[in-house]
């Protein structure tokens, strides 16, 4: 537990309530220090709510008011967060949703009695939930713009498999004439000649500038490859097909370019905000990590080291770690569902990456894979030991040394023991004595 934690723990709220946020209104119920209980909506503006927050202040002062609510971030958060005698308690959906079943099982369901829910969670079980904290500037403006970059790979990957759909029926030649159909010249060519019987009307020394000026390989693959666009034969004949796949390409074209804009946007963004955080040292220690995942993993953790207790509490937030449950006398692991999804994906990447330069990391993937496992489980084995040594740089502020993490995996490894000895009789020149011999 953190001392803001602690102290928010001895704290005495003059009032708690519970939200059931929605879209367009809020209800809320509010249990104040008396016991009463009161009801009521809230319109979702920041105008109305900062009202709302201003009838609190005149009602209770300066005094805190703590707020249960099903977000931990999004546009209510964002307006309750900028009020210093607001403190918020996020509810993980599925424990006001268990909550809610323990008690009525006919699976009955209202906005203000989920407020009510919320206020019950906060009255009774305030020790087992954790206020929200939020991190430095830069961390969370590192966590907003790493998510949001992958949110955007993601929509280009979708795009360009509905370009590679289409090209398949309409134009597939391309497919084999370049290797990534989202790249400038791809996308140049299309937008300019979208079907093979356009592109075949095309003068050869127009193809050869429009080639040459895109680096499209030297003056042997260009000719090559102009003579693969006359001998080309269409696949189809289909006019209703052919018109709707010039546009639905070019359609996908423009979107990509506009993707590949916006991506290269965050990269400088992000590069911006990594280079003046105060913990890229460390996360530059790490190898196999580079450019691309040193800023996600300190969006990860955050700058917080009270956050976790321990690499295993660490490991398990993350979702590398495997959840154990046990029945009378039936014992299973399997693989954690509930995690977020992002950081987990950004631990397994960085542990992949790390073989490439990490000697031991490599070792211990082969041994996995050696043992039976399959390819991502052994990814996962690497990132659960890096995640215990990544902990330990984290929480210190030291630098990942490889040299000291090897001297000291090498002094916790049992060391062998000497054979055990016997005593027996043995006869030498006529005399019998004991004699020392090893097991």
């Amino acid at each position: 537990m953190s001392a803001l934690e602690m102290a928010v723990e001895k704290m005495e709220f003059a009032a708690l309530i519970g939200m059931d946020w929605a879209d367009q209104k809020h209800t809320w119920s509010m249990r104040t220090a008396d016991g009463k209980v009161h009801r009521g909506e809230l319109k979702h503006s920041p105008e109305a709510i900062q009202v709302w927050v201003g009838e609190l202040q005149q009602r209770f002062g300066e005094r805190l008011v703590a707020i249960a609510l099903e977000q931990s971030r999004g546009s209510l958060v964002a307006m309750l967060s900028k009020y210093a005698h607001l403190v918020l308690f996020p509810i993980h959906s599925k424990t006001l949703k268990y909550y809610r079943e323990a008690f009525q099982p006919s699976g009955a369901k209202s906005d203000p009695r989920d407020a009510d829910l919320a206020l019950e969670v906060l009255h009774m079980h305030r020790d087992k939930l954790r206020c929200l904290q939020p991190d430095t500037e830069e961390t969370r403006k590192l966590q907003f713009l790493t998510e949001q970059r992958r949110d955007l790979v993601n929509r280009q990957t979708s795009e360009k498999q509905i370009l590679i759909a289409w090209l398949k029926q309409v134009f597939p030649q391309v497919l084999e004439w370049f290797g990534d159909v989202g790249c400038q010249s791809v996308r140049d060519l299309l937008l300019k000649w979208p079907t093979l019987q356009s592109l075949q009307e095309v003068r050869p020394q127009s193809l050869r500038h429009f080639f040459s000026g895109h680096r499209c390989g030297n003056g042997e693959e260009i000719e090559e490859r102009i003579a693969q666009i006359r001998a080309a034969v269409p696949a189809t004949h289909d006019r209703a097909l052919l018109e709707a796949g010039v546009l639905v390409i070019q359609s996908r074209l423009r979107l990509l370019s506009e993707l590949h804009a916006s991506i290269l946007e965050f990269d400088r963004g992000i590069e911006e905000t990594y280079r003046k955080h105060p913990d890229r040292a460390i996360m530059e220690s790490f190898p196999g990590a580079g450019p691309a995942l040193e800023p996600r993993l300190i969006a990860a953790v955050g700058t917080q080291r009270d956050r976790f207790t321990s690499s295993d509490n660490l490991a398990m937030y993350v979702g590398i770690a495997p959840v154990k449950e046990a029945s009378g006398k039936q014992k299973w692991v399997h693989w954690r569902w509930a995690c977020p999804k992002f950081i987990r994906q950004t631990f397994h990447e960085w542990a992949g990456c790390s073989m490439r330069t990490c000697g031991w990391a490599r070792e211990h993937y082969e041994a996995q894979r050696a043992k039976g496992k399959g390819h991502h489980a052994a990814i996962r084995s690497v990132a659960f030991k890096w995640i215990r040594i990544f902990f330990r740089c984290w929480r210190d502020r030291t630098l990942y040394c490889e040299e000291t993490y090897l001297r000291t995996r090498q002094a916790r490894q049992p060391q062998p023991q000497p054979a055990a000895q016997q005593l027996v009789w043995k006869s030498c020149a006529g005399f019998v004595k004991l004699a020392k011999i090893s097991s």
